[in-house]
């Protein structure tokens, strides 16, 4: 009976069979990633709903200049940008279930700091404690990245969608708890406005205690050990080998594009309901609903990622964002419309982050990727805290309509970058 080819190279079936191996264990860990990962977005979005909802507000009471109110945002979006990168240097060494509940534990501590500034009414105080904030919101994410960590290029939109969506429940369900929130504070003596960051003390501790206990084994460091045993058997199903810096490049602007757009108009936005004589549920529920466009299509986005391409699905979150755009501006008088504005941005923010970061994820190679990661977190708070403080200053100056437009330049500027991230396709096709 003659031999199979396997037969005649044991070293090569050795080889296949270990791959084949290592597929299996990544397969099952990675759906493991996947629902852990949910339910820590489930309660960090609680977190980020409440503080983005009060933020504006308790800046604006504290400081008593409401042209300060974006200072909120703007701190907490520099927090998640200074503390982006040491996040990710601490994943790539010990793994993404330290990163992430360390992550979680400053903001913790951010928390009670804010609470305690409200008290004391110290506006620098306030600002210290919402940078700490952001660390949790440094956290979230990179969640979406430790989702892709073992994932494969058909299916790495879809998961990292699946928990980028998962924030959809806690965030949409944190803005809602101020009500709730501000009896639980006026039993436990709480200052003004500080009730509902009760919730937010107790989604960030259950999210500490889940990475920190359930998030084994470790997705990243996971994914190191498969590329190393590969690295002898050939192939690699799970983690690109190439590195492709001109895509990894616009990905990360199109990701800080994206978000300096939605925070800039995001961060105003109950500051101009408050001056519209809406109430804070209603500026609670329009923020929520923003939010919902944040997170609850990203499975949708997902899936258009990985089947139309990466590039694509970021355009389409580019002309999503405009239209959001021109809905606020033109619709600044109307609550409704303002609503529906944000729901739109929120839309073109998810597509343009998912598409981004999976297109990022996979034109980076593994010895540079979780540091791009962090770099791209890193720039895309920068340019959100920056968007938020000159937000404020844009408002008084030419209104919520003039600020919608101004910074429809970022949605220009990507959709204009988008043909010099693909030059080797357009090769190829030609070819």
């Amino acid at each position: 009976m003659a031999a199979g080819p396997d037969a005649a190279d044991p070293a090569r079936s050795s080889a296949t069979t270990g791959l084949a191996e290592d597929l299996a264990v990544a397969a099952v860990v990675q759906r493991r990633t996947v629902r852990v990962l949910s339910a820590g977005q489930i309660l960090g979005g609680i977190a980020f709903g409440a503080t983005i909802s009060l933020g504006a507000i308790l800046a604006g009471e504290v400081s008593g200049e409401e042209s300060l109110s974006g200072l909120a945002a703007a701190a907490v979006t520099l927090g998640t940008a200074f503390t982006a990168v040491p996040l990710a240097a601490l994943a790539r060494r010990r793994g993404r279930r330290l990163s992430l509940a360390a992550g979680m534990a400053i903001a913790l501590v951010g928390v009670a700091g804010v609470i305690t500034a409200v008290g004391a009414a110290s506006f620098p105080l306030l600002l210290v404690a919402f940078l700490l904030v952001g660390a949790g919101q440094a956290a979230n994410l990179q969640s979406r990245f430790a989702a892709a960590d073992l994932a494969t290029d058909a299916t790495r939109g879809r998961d990292l969608s699946i928990v980028v969506w998962a924030t959809t429940i806690g965030a949409v369900l944190g803005p809602n708890l101020t009500g709730p929130g501000e009896a639980i504070g006026d039993l436990l003596g709480l200052p003004s406005l500080t009730g509902p960051y009760v919730f937010t003390l107790i989604g960030q501790s259950l999210a500490i205690a889940l990475y920190l206990l359930a998030l084994r084994p470790d997705p990243l460091l996971t994914a190191q050990q498969l590329v190393i045993r590969r690295a002898t058997a050939g192939g690699s199903a799970i983690v690109p080998r190439s590195d492709r810096p001109g895509p990894a490049r616009y990905a990360i602007f199109a990701i800080s594009a994206a978000h300096g757009v939605m925070v800039s108009v995001m961060a105003m936005t109950p500051v101009h309901l408050l001056h519209q004589g809406a109430t804070l549920t209603v500026i609670g529920f329009t923020i929520s609903l923003h939010i919902a466009g944040m997170y609850a299509a990203a499975p949708v986005f997902g899936l258009l990622a990985d089947r139309i391409g990466r590039i694509p699905t970021i355009l389409l979150g580019q002309a999503i964002l405009a239209a959001a755009l021109v809905t606020a501006s033109f619709g600044q008088d109307s609550t409704l419309w303002v609503t529906v504005g944000l729901i739109l941005l929120g839309l073109g923010w998810s597509a343009s982050t998912v598409a981004g970061s999976a297109l990022l994820t996979e034109a980076s190679s593994e010895a540079r990727r979780t540091r791009r990661q962090g770099l791209s977190d890193f720039l895309m708070s920068l340019v959100g805290a920056g968007g938020a403080i000159l937000a404020g200053v844009v408002l008084g100056w030419i209104g919520y309509g003039g600020l919608a437009l101004v910074v429809a330049l970022g949605v220009i500027a990507t959709s204009a970058l988008a043909p010099l991230a693909a030059p080797r396709r357009r090769a190829s096709v030609s070819g």
